[in-house]
């Protein structure tokens, strides 16, 4: 069964488009709209999610309190 968690999505917008950003990994996006920065952060976050290693997810993890999962 896959485990599942909620990530904030930070989207802002920059001069020509929009950046966004899940604080929990340190992962950012970027597109020409809100819903292509949110659709390529979550294409980002998914393709980490593939390809990391377990290890390196709970090491990038960003709790509420702002520590690390492991600390």
């Amino acid at each position: 069964m896959r485990k599942t968690k909620q990530l904030t999505a930070i989207i802002e917008r920059e001069e020509k488009g929009y950046v966004s950003l899940c604080p929990e990994l340190d992962i950012a996006s970027q597109g020409d709209t809100i819903e292509e920065a949110r659709s390529n952060l979550v294409e980002a976050l998914e393709l980490f999610f593939e390809t990391a290693d377990p290890s390196e997810v709970q090491d990038r993890l960003i709790t509420e309190d702002g520590r690390t999962a492991r600390t």
